[in-house]
């Protein structure tokens, strides 16, 4: 088993760490060129159309646009938006946060493509529900046994990646974030971690039964709360140490281009080290060019595939520029910022000789799974008067909310893409099978963490990026001639200038 978890993450260290942060840094530069920057052009397009009153109900032949980009948001904002967040800053420092945001920038363009091509390859099937997503477009892209072998691929990498194994590290993180709120009141529920995982399987039961309207319209009422709930919560915390939120800011840009000077090494080495944290980080938080949010942005009921790509831009920015980078900017005013606890660790906690910043901030208790926490405890101590009983009890409470309903989502947004792909490798008749297994994993993720289990986990999330990268650059013609410019032609003209035979239709 050793030997095993050692391979795994081996892959996983290259594939994350080399190769997947040139295909999505490439991937995103090609189409914010070919799109000539269409997430600067129609961002606030994307806003201003989302909400529209009219747009906001589903119809007979899928759910909204609003409803898509909910769904698509439930599974992107999740604990990547605060553990991913503070593990990119404890090995990258608060620099990769700089880099997360050049990802989100790339990746916004990025996932307009995903959305576009999951609208276009979309097909409606006899009962009137709605196939979509990257398996449509993979094969388009790869006519033949090639496509179908990609697409399998893809398909089998997503099943295992985020609807089985996904849900159990999800499930994970509700339960720690729950036993965090005993622990501060001097509980340990370590054995009655498994009434968790019912009460959590049963309520993915119930939502996911009811199928794409039911996860849609629960996923468009729930992912709003949530935002502003945490929103409002890490405001609270600016707003306390407000006198350290330029300093915060200013680390951010610094250290991005500075990075040696927090976490030691060379220059070229240390900056390295911080883009790629930041690249890896951004995926696994905002999902650009993984393949998992188009399956929703193929549900959506719109005319123009171009409208559903815009909507999908502001998924990205939502969970990287909002709530990501809030994450961000609570862990650095607090822990990081004026007299922090985590300010001067490289001379005046301890030694930092031969050490990583990451091992450093462990030695004195912070890891990426406790930071915001703290950060809350350490605010909520100070409102109420250096009480640290109670502020640690309330900090603790927050955020298990909080993650409760980041993790909840996206275990509904997870199962259902699962479903999709279970779906089209064995069929319609198969849904009950695959639906016993992903809520059985729910059950187990909140009872125990294995380190192969969660291995295999980020390997199938890298690998499915590869097939999915590929049919993106090769469809890029189709996704540039559904796009709107300033002056733009008709598709028919486009169609023949990029010589794409299906659009001359």
């Amino acid at each position: 088993m050793e030997a095993i978890t050692s391979v795994i993450d081996f892959l996983n260290n290259n594939l994350s760490g080399y190769v997947l942060v040139a295909l999505l840094i490439g991937i995103g530069v090609y189409f914010t060129v070919r799109t000539r920057f269409v997430q600067v052009r129609y961002l606030g397009a994307g806003f201003k159309n989302i909400f529209k009153r009219k747009e906001q109900k589903g119809t007979k032949k899928g759910i909204s646009s609003f409803q898509a980009l909910a769904t698509a948001i439930a599974a992107q904002v999740g604990t990547g938006n605060i553990v991913g967040a503070c593990g990119a800053i404890l090995v990258g420092g608060p620099g990769a946060i700089f880099w997360m945001w050049i990802i989100a920038f790339l990746g916004m363009a990025t996932n307009y493509a995903e959305a576009v091509l999951a609208q276009k390859t979309k097909t409606v099937n006899p009962d009137g529900s709605v196939s979509g997503g990257p398996v449509h477009y993979i094969k388009e892209a790869f006519r033949g046994k090639f496509g179908k072998i990609l697409a399998g691929f893809f398909a089998v990498s997503l099943v295992i990646a985020v609807g089985f194994i996904g849900g159990m590290v999800q499930a994970n993180s509700i339960t720690g974030s729950v036993a965090g709120v005993f622990e501060s009141f001097g509980a340990d529920i370590s054995g009655y971690t498994w009434i968790i995982g019912i009460v959590l399987a049963l309520l993915a039961g119930f939502v996911l039964i009811g199928g794409i309207n039911r996860l849609a319209s629960v996923a468009e009422k729930l992912v709003p709360i949530m935002a502003i709930l945490y929103l409002i919560g890490g405001l609270l915390v600016l707003g306390v140490n407000i006198k350290n939120l330029p300093e915060a800011i200013g680390s951010i840009f610094k250290y991005a281009f500075l990075p040696q000077a927090l976490i030691g090494g060379g220059f070229g080495s240390a900056i390295v080290k911080a883009i790629q944290k930041g690249a890896q980080r951004g995926l696994f938080s905002n999902e650009a060019g993984m393949g998992t949010t188009p399956h929703a942005h193929a549900q959506a009921d719109v005319k123009d595939p171009h409208d559903q790509g815009v909507a999908a831009m502001v998924g990205v920015f939502i969970d990287t520029f909002i709530v990501l980078t809030m994450t961000a900017l609570i862990v650095i005013t607090t822990l990081y910022s004026g007299d922090g606890p985590l300010s001067a660790i490289s001379g005046n906690v301890i030694d930092a000789s031969g050490m990583s910043y990451a091992e450093l901030a462990e030695k004195v208790g912070y890891t990426d799974g406790n930071m915001v926490q703290r950060a809350f405890q350490m605010t909520f101590t100070t409102i109420f008067g250096g009480n640290a009983a109670v502020g640690n009890a309330v900090g603790s409470i927050f955020i298990a909310i909080c993650l409760f309903f980041f993790a909840f989502s996206t275990i509904l947004s997870w199962n259902f893409f699962g479903k999709i792909n279970f779906n089209y490798l064995f069929g319609k008749k198969t849904t009950l099978i695959y639906s016993i297994i992903s809520i059985g994993c729910v059950f187990a993720g909140s009872m125990f963490k294995n380190s192969l289990v969660w291995g295999l986990s980020d390997l199938f999330n890298n690998l499915m990026v590869i097939p999915n990268v590929m049919a993106l650059f090769v469809l890029g013609g189709v996704v540039v001639s559904l796009t709107k410019f300033p002056n733009k032609r008709n598709k028919r003209a486009i169609a023949e200038d990029q010589n794409i035979p299906e659009l001359k239709k």
